[in-house]
């Protein structure tokens, strides 16, 4: 079945957020590589990394049905961070926002009756429970922490361990 219509161009819109988020992580890296953190710096290069594995998915599942996908303009990452944690507080509202804007899809996807994309609609909204929950937990570990130096530090090697995108 082709897709088009508002549900192609929510797609397509999920398609450049998706691409932004992966900015989003790539500039939380960034943060992390100036502050001497390298291992945190890594997984949320990792982070970026599926994020455009992520686009991608969208991409093929339009491609896939006769549709075009067209990247809109990027927005740049306004991102100022000055901790660790406001850095994982801040990945979290952004997965929220996807989070949100995917069950808008799964909405949508009902209204107009496309039965082919709820399958990736449902693969998408369990993978950000997922990534929601994973967050929140790092979050946790970081107020646990609080300002010790020795924790962080630990933490930035559990972190870092992590070797591709999605592990």
């Amino acid at each position: 079945m082709e897709l088009k219509g508002k549900l192609a161009t929510a797609i397509n819109d999920q398609i450049t957020m998706e691409i932004e988020a992966s900015v989003v992580y790539r500039q939380l890296a960034i943060e992390m590589d100036v502050q001497d953190l390298p291992g945190i710096s890594g997984w949320f290069l990792a982070q970026s990394g599926e994020e455009l594995e992520h686009a991608q998915k969208f991409t093929d599942h339009m491609t896939d049905r006769s549709a075009a996908p067209k990247i809109a303009a990027i927005t740049a990452p306004n991102v100022t961070i000055n901790s660790v944690l406001e850095a994982f507080e801040a990945s979290l509202a952004h997965e929220q926002k996807v989070s949100e804007s995917i069950r808008n899809l799964y909405r949508l996807a009902q209204q107009e009756g496309d039965i082919d994309s709820i399958p990736l609609l449902n693969w998408f909204i369990e993978e950000q429970l997922e990534e929601e929950a994973t967050v929140g937990e790092i979050i946790g570990r970081v107020k646990l922490i609080g300002g010790d130096g020795n924790g962080l530090l630990r933490l930035d090697a559990e972190l870092g361990s992590r070797k591709e995108s999605g592990e």
